[in-house]
């Protein structure tokens, strides 16, 4: 009889879990943020950590970003696809650094921060978010566009205008068919030859 190792005791008699690949990156993050707080000179206590203090340690992860943002200057500032290479900054794209933000949100209150002070959730924090992500989506020739959804109040509402537009669909048809340049609606089956003749 086998055990799975989810209930197979571990070190210290718990039991070991199947962490899931959200966790796992949301620890590592944490570690990662505590390491940064611990060399920061002077070095920082949670508590007292702000908005700009997220600001600041976002700007320093950029030194270890992998996206080729092109500035202004650069002859390739615009084309989502360069011709060729350029030596304008390596940053951390902009998914990554929302990604990150939210799991460290996510971190801090579970790490005992309450959610009214946590500074990953500060305006701040946001309008960087935004800027980086308008500024990476110029450079790269690439527009955000948010998405303008429709209003419908009743499932009655979409039904009439299916109607409708099944009733232009057919009115359009039928004009064109009496102008003779196609057949009339529904078609009447037809002969291949008749057809092409």
């Amino acid at each position: 009889m086998s055990i799975s190792s989810a209930a197979m005791p571990g070190k210290m008699g718990r039991t070991q879990k199947a962490v899931s690949r959200y966790e796992s990156q949301k620890r590592r993050d944490w570690n990662t943020f505590s390491h940064y707080l611990k060399n920061h000179k002077p070095p920082l206590q949670l508590s007292r950590c702000s908005g700009a203090h997220i600001l600041e340690f976002l700007r320093h992860l950029d030194q270890y970003g992998k996206t080729r943002v092109h500035t202004p200057l650069c002859p390739f500032y615009g084309f989502p696809h360069p011709p060729a290479p350029c030596s304008c900054p390596l940053r951390q794209a902009w998914g990554s650094l929302d990604a990150l933000i939210g799991r460290l949100r996510a971190a801090y209150e579970e790490n005992g921060g309450k959610t009214e002070a946590n500074p990953f959730g500060t305006r701040a924090v946001r309008l960087y978010l935004r800027e980086v992500r308008e500024s990476q989506a110029k450079a790269r020739g690439i527009a955000h566009e948010k998405k303008k959804r429709k209003k419908v109040t009743s499932a009655t509402a979409i039904c009439d205008e299916e109607e409708e537009y099944d009733e232009d669909a057919s009115r359009t048809f039928e004009a064109v068919a009496v102008a003779g340049s196609m057949p009339t609606f529904p078609p009447q089956p037809v002969s291949l030859v008749q057809w092409f003749t």
